[in-house]
């Protein structure tokens, strides 16, 4: 048995396999892996139109190129009052040999446009062609946006506006840190128990709401918030109580509707054709302008099974 020390199974088999091979093999070899690192080195280098504007934080991005080839480009950064912002730097084409070149804006001066979270890709684009696009990792007027980005302001800004966009765990990073510098900052608390329901983590959800509910015990977002997490942590006879409690003694009304027929759901989910009438019978949730035509289709299924 041979044991090659320090060596990886790939070393190993490249060395095994020189050791067989004649000179002419050998270069054949080389070549081959030569030829291969080339390809290799190329594809991490080529544009991929993979990524949303939420995930294209602090980063020069393309967008897919026109009729003519050519991809407009820019930098993507969150202005704290505008929100998400493509600072546009010009276009460029690709040549036959992969190298970017650059056409610059055709005006003087900073063009900016806000952007709207959608579905739209862009690609982020390599480090290894700053250069041709002539420009470094970061702009220099970036550090102006950047000025309070450790304090608890920002950090709850920017985890809200990523809850928004539905970029939760992205938002849970800024919540968290800015959860160890004050856990009461108003509004902290139920955000991050938006993000814990978003990722699926139930139980974080209740403890943190129902710890906010002790400071803002009239909430009915909050509520709101808290009758979600007991519904997807199985815990639907909580959520009724929860239920119970905020119609009999929260004034503001807005999730009454909402909050009913995820109770539903529940019962849906559950199978259970008893409970799921006998909730409707209780909450006359089907009369609901926004709801009926959704209770009205789980109806339907329920009947089915």
């Amino acid at each position: 048995m041979v044991r090659f020390v320090g060596r990886s199974l790939l070393d190993s088999f490249i060395y095994v396999l020189a050791a067989i091979l004649t000179k002419q093999y050998m270069k054949k070899l080389i070549l081959i892996i030569l030829l291969f690192s080339t390809i290799y080195c190329v594809a991490q280098d080529k544009l991929n139109f993979n990524t949303k504007f939420t995930q294209s934080e602090d980063k020069w991005v393309a967008f897919p190129a026109d009729s003519l080839g050519s991809h407009i480009f820019g930098f993507i950064y969150i202005d704290s009052q505008a929100g998400l912002t493509f600072d546009y730097s010009g276009s460029f084409k690709i040549n036959s040999n992969g190298k970017f070149i650059l056409k610059k804006k055709e005006m003087e001066g900073s063009i900016k446009h806000r952007l709207q979270p959608n579905n739209t890709l862009v690609a982020i684009i390599p480090e290894s062609h700053f250069t041709e696009l002539e420009v470094s990792k970061f702009p220099e007027w970036l550090k102006y946006y950047k000025e309070d980005e450790n304090t608890i302001e920002r950090l709850y800004k920017w985890g809200y506006m990523y809850n928004g966009w539905g970029e939760c765990a992205k938002a849970l990073e800024f919540l968290e840190k800015a959860n160890k510098i004050n856990p009461d900052y108003k509004g902290l608390r139920v955000e991050l128990g938006f993000s814990y329901n978003c990722l699926g983590q139930s139980q974080n959800a209740i403890n943190i709401l129902k710890a906010a509910l002790k400071i803002e015990p009239k909430d009915a977002y909050i509520y709101k918030e808290l009758l979600y997490s007991q519904i997807h942590n199985n815990q639907l006879n909580d959520a009724i109580t929860t239920y119970d409690k905020i119609v009999a003694e929260i004034a503001d009304k807005t999730y009454n509707a909402e909050n009913a027929y995820n109770i539903l759901a529940g019962y849906f989910s559950q199978k259970n054709l008893e409970k799921f009438n006998e909730w409707i019978k209780k909450t006359q949730i089907d009369k609901d302008k926004r709801f009926g035509h959704y209770v009205e289709r789980l109806k339907k299924e329920l009947d089915k099974k």
